[in-house]
């Protein structure tokens, strides 16, 4: 495999894998394919549509992530419906909704779906909790609000290289990136 896409419109996201992949004698493309996203409560069963959809209408060895923020205290909302929730309330209506709550504990979860001679999911979960306040420019969607179990920063306080080294999406591609240097999943 001399060339791999990523299908995604998110360019934090594409900038993460890259930099999981650099290593590789791949060439990481970003390609921009509109695919529908089902609705459903299981990240790998919306992953696995889109790829099953893409592949259909694409034949080189590809990839797509999804991903979602899990809180404990909102019986893991927003979850797969992460991306709305942070198009239509965003990070401040989340912290309303938290607002007193002691249970701030949060996870997000990520699902990478490769297609390379067939299917292949790889997952990622980064612990953590929700801040009280919005902290931080770097990154996107909930990072300026998410502090994982390993930092005292959110993922919007560090850059890039650093939230890599524990991210939920750094982990799903760290499974994959292992899959393409061993076929092994």
């Amino acid at each position: 495999m001399e060339e791999l896409y990523f299908i995604t419109s998110n360019k934090g996201k594409f900038k993460e894998a890259e930099a999981k992949i650099k290593h590789l004698d791949i060439e990481l493309i970003q390609l921009r394919l509109d695919y529908p996203e089902i609705q459903a409560s299981d990240l790998k069963e919306i992953a696995l549509y889109g790829l099953d959809f893409c592949s259909e209408r694409f034949k080189s060895p590809f990839f797509l992530e999804d991903s979602g923020l899990f809180i404990d205290e909102l019986n893991s909302f927003p979850g797969p419906y992460s991306r709305y929730v942070q198009e239509t309330i965003g990070n401040d209506g989340i912290l309303k909704l938290l607002l007193g709550v002691i249970n701030r504990r949060a996870y997000f979860k990520s699902v990478v779906a490769l297609y390379d001679k067939g299917p292949h999911t790889f997952e990622g979960i980064s612990m953590g909790k929700i801040s009280n306040e919005i902290r931080g420019k770097e990154g996107f969607g909930f990072d300026p609000i998410f502090i994982p179990l390993e930092s005292s920063k959110t993922f919007g306080e560090i850059s890039t290289e650093e939230k890599n080294k524990y991210s939920h999406r750094a982990k799903a591609l760290d499974a994959m990136v292992k899959y393409l240097e061993n076929g092994v999943e």
